[in-house]
C-alpha cells in the first residue's frame, strides 16, 4: 500500500488494556506478562515512527517502511491502507551450495490494476534487456551480478530510489560516465594541472 497505515484508536486502546492477545493469539502458549506496547510495537519499529501521545498511537507515515511489524502484533488495530499495489523484485534465485536468494528490489510501488500495461512494460524491457545482453544458460540474477544493478536501471528506464539501496557502498569509488564529467575524458592536461598544482 501507498497511503497512510488506519488506526482505530479504540481497538490499540482494548490491546493495551488486554483484551485481545497481540499477534492474533500466535504465542498464547506461555505467560508473556501484559502487553507492552513500548516495548513490543513501537521499540522494535526499524524506523522509529511511532509513538504514544496523549493515549492516541501516532505514526509518521512519511517515514514508514511498510514492514508491517506492528500490523502483525495488532491486526485489529492496524491495517494497511486503500492505495494497494505490488512490489517488483528481480534476480531471485536457490543455488545448491549458497541457498535460496531473495530478489532485488526494482519497484517499490506499481498499480495492479488490468490491463497491467505499466507491469508488462517493465517485464517486457527486462526480457530485452536479458535477451540481448545475457549470455547461455545465465539467469536475471546473474546478469545483474555481473552486469550490476545500476545497468538493469538504465535499461528499464527506471530513476534510482533509496528504497534500492541494500546498505552503503563498501569501495569509495564513484564511477561516472563521460556526458557526467564537464569536459569528458578527453581535458587537456596542462588546464587541469593549473587548477591542480603538484
Amino acid at each position: 500500500w501507498k497511503d497512510d497505515i488506519k488506526i482505530d484508536q479504540e481497538v490499540v486502546a482494548s490491546y493495551i488494556g488486554g483484551e485481545f492477545p497481540p499477534n492474533g493469539g500466535a504465542h498464547s502458549g506461555r505467560d508473556w506478562g501484559k502487553f507492552d506496547i513500548q516495548k513490543e510495537v513501537i521499540g522494535l519499529c526499524p524506523t522509529e515512527c511511532m509513538w504514544m501521545e496523549g493515549g492516541k498511537l501516532k505514526i509518521d507515515n512519511k517515514e514508514c517502511t511498510r514492514c508491517m511489524h506492528c500490523i502483525n502484533v495488532m491486526p485489529r488495530a492496524l491495517h494497511i491502507g486503500d492505495d494497494r499495489g505490488c512490489s517488483m523484485l528481480v534476480g531471485a534465485k536457490a543455488p545448491i551450495l549458497d541457498g535460496a536468494q531473495m530478489g532485488s528490489l526494482l519497484v517499490p510501488f506499481i498499480k495492479v490494476e488490468e490491463p497491467y500495461t505499466e507491469i508488462k512494460e517493465v517485464i517486457e524491457t527486462i526480457w530485452d534487456w536479458w535477451m540481448e545482453e545475457g549470455k547461455n544458460r545465465e539467469r536475471l540474477g546473474e546478469l545483474m551480478k555481473r552486469q550490476g544493478f545500476q545497468r538493469l536501471l538504465e535499461a528499464t528506464n527506471i530513476k534510482a530510489m533509496p528504497q534500492h539501496v541494500q546498505e552503503p557502498r563498501h569501495n569509495p569509488y564513484i564511477f561516472w560516465k563521460e556526458d557526467e564529467v564537464e569536459g569528458g575524458w578527453n581535458r587537456d592536461i596542462n588546464a587541469f594541472r593549473k587548477d591542480h598544482q603538484r
